[in-house]
């Protein structure tokens, strides 16, 4: 993978002051850090390529060191917490429009097994879902077992969302068709849109007008194409959730800095 699949210079310059400094031994003995940034490149290598970590190339720190980053990143935080730093900033900008939004989930096949997975008629995997603004910017990320069914991941995902503020309106496919559901985001203040399903016997709750605003629930699907570029993030190879978690926080990073 070339250079230019790394960060560039302005991108870094936005992420580097969100990067916790690493500890030094105040007798000055030890190994000295990697820097940070060829780290992150690094692990924005396996993102991007998939690759097994043995397979990293040289001109980044050995596998080892990125792995053992990776993972205190995730344990302290790091990558959510740039996320949903950089999510803010953009609702600052006002680049960010919460008057309407969708929600939408994606099965991950697991290869390894490990935590976080569940049994479907498509294998064993991970669900990840995602909410998305009005213009397909990711504002909640969710992974669990693939096992439930994505209706009963809303309240889960939404939990996630990196704003304060609430979306009016939140848009979702057949799969989010339920009235206990629907009263639920009710009382948050949110109206559900969805299709409702052949086999429905309860009267409809769907507004025509309202109704329209499904036609944009492409931007969802956007998303998940652009995540789905992440070739780490098609099929989870890590055996912890948290790692997986940890790549998928790192992939809406990368979406994010496009808007700034």
């Amino acid at each position: 993978m070339s250079k230019r699949e790394n960060l560039t210079d302005e991108q870094w310059a936005i992420i580097e002051p969100l990067i916790p400094e690493q500890p030094t031994r105040a007798d000055g003995r030890g190994r000295p850090w990697r820097d940070n940034r060829e780290i992150l490149d690094g692990l924005i290598w396996i993102l991007r390529s998939g690759a097994r970590w043995k397979d990293i190339p040289r001109e980044y720190p050995p596998y080892q060191t990125c792995h053992r980053r990776l993972q205190q990143w995730v344990k302290e935080g790091t990558l959510r917490s740039i996320f949903e730093t950089l999510a803010k900033d953009l609702h600052e900008c006002g680049k960010i429009d919460l008057e309407e939004c969708f929600i939408d989930g994606s099965f991950v096949g697991a290869k390894k097994g490990g935590s976080g997975i569940g049994k479907t008629k498509r294998g064993k995997g991970t669900k990840l879902m995602a909410s998305a603004d009005a213009h397909g910017i990711p504002i909640a990320i969710h992974t669990t077992s693939a096992s439930p069914h994505e209706v009963t991941l809303v309240e889960e995902t939404l939990e996630q969302n990196l704003l304060a503020d609430a979306s009016e309106r939140l848009i979702g496919d057949g799969a989010y068709d339920s009235d206990p559901l629907d009263e639920k985001l009710k009382e948050a203040g949110i109206k559900l849109i969805a299709p409702h399903r052949k086999n429905r016997v309860s009267p409809p709750t769907q507004d025509g007008r309202e109704f329209r605003r499904y036609k944009r629930r492409w931007k969802i699907e956007r998303l998940f194409a652009w995540l789905h570029n992440y070739r780490r993030l098609v099929i989870r190879w890590d055996y912890k959730l948290e790692n997986f978690t940890g790549f998928l926080n790192l992939g809406c990073i990368l979406i994010v800095l496009r808007y700034l």
